[in-house]
C-alpha cells in the first residue's frame, strides 16, 4: 500500500509534502509530484500538509482519481522522455533533484488551475 498523488497537484505542485516526508520518497516531474511506492512507508505525514487534498491513500482514493495509481507508479517503473530506462527506486528524491518530466498522462493533461 501506498499514498497516491492526484490531478490536484498537476500544475500546483505546493512542496509542502516534500518537505514533510521522513524517507524523502516525494519526487518532483515537470508538472506534478509522485510518490514513490517502493519508497512510501505509509506514514501518512505527506496528506494533511497538502494545500489542494492531492495526497490520498492507495485506499481512500477517489474513484474519478483512479487512475492515478496506475501512473503513479509508471513514473518509476517505465523510461519517462529524455531517459533510456526507468528511474526505479534512487533512495530518495533529493539526491537526484527536480526531474524536469511526467508520464504521459500527466503530459497529455490541459493546462490546470488559473
Amino acid at each position: 500500500m501506498t499514498y497516491v498523488i492526484g490531478l490536484p497537484c498537476v500544475d500546483e505542485k505546493d512542496l509542502a509534502c516534500v518537505e514533510e516526508c521522513p524517507v524523502d520518497c516525494i519526487y518532483e516531474g515537470g508538472r506534478s509530484l509522485y510518490i514513490n511506492p517502493d519508497e512510501c512507508i505509509d506514514c501518512g505525514a505527506c496528506e494533511p500538509v497538502c494545500p489542494v487534498e492531492a495526497i490520498y491513500y492507495e485506499d481512500d482514493l477517489p474513484a474519478p482519481l483512479g487512475v492515478y495509481l496506475a501512473d503513479n507508479e509508471r513514473f518509476f517503473t517505465e523510461p519517462l522522455p529524455g531517459r533510456d530506462a526507468p528511474l526505479g527506486s534512487p533512495g530518495g528524491a533529493a539526491r537526484i533533484g527536480a526531474l524536469g518530466v511526467d508520464t504521459a498522462m500527466v503530459t497529455a493533461l490541459p493546462p490546470q488551475g488559473a
